[in-house]
């Protein structure tokens, strides 16, 4: 199938299942699913690629919108993969979200109740859901990967 799309249907593709991404998140964080620091992050990659998407859909499809999609892609998936490697302890993440208060022996305990006080609850060194193995940073990273994918064929496919 998708080898008979035209570069414009590829991009819209591209854009659309970012839209569904998009939509998804907001679903599991309707149902409770707190977002941390990088879920946010990771969300506003795609937010530009939906953007791409509706121009390409109103002005006409042009190869500069596609490699624009394909870099807002490739963010989103290197984004989610850090993101990933940061719950299975492959690197640190930022000490907002994985537990870290920075220099702790350096400030007053006073500066260090305020800290605690104003860190954020939701961490992102633990997932807080796996399906089927991966959790939803790793699925990202995956869509994303394939995202990026999606555009590069539109952005190839524009040459011809």
């Amino acid at each position: 199938m998708i080898a008979t799309l035209s570069a414009r249907r590829l991009a819209l593709l591209a854009a659309a299942t970012s839209a569904v991404l998009l939509i998804a998140a907001l679903m599991f964080q309707a149902a409770g699913y707190k977002p941390c620091e990088l879920c946010i992050l990771q969300r506003w990659p795609h937010l530009a690629a939906v953007i791409v998407g509706a121009i390409i859909l109103f002005s006409g499809f042009r190869r500069g919108w596609a490699l624009l999609g394909m870099l807002a892609a490739a963010a989103a998936a290197a984004i989610a993969l850090y993101h990933a490697g940061v719950e299975l302890h492959w690197w640190p993440g930022p000490a907002a979200c994985s537990g870290g208060l920075g220099d702790i022996g350096a400030v007053s305990a006073s500066d260090l109740v305020d800290r605690i006080r104003s860190s954020q609850v939701v961490r992102c060194d633990q997932p807080a859901l796996l399906i089927f193995g991966l959790s939803m940073a790793a699925w990202n990273a995956l869509a994303s990967a394939g995202l990026t994918v999606l555009w590069g064929l539109s952005a190839t496919r524009a040459g011809r």
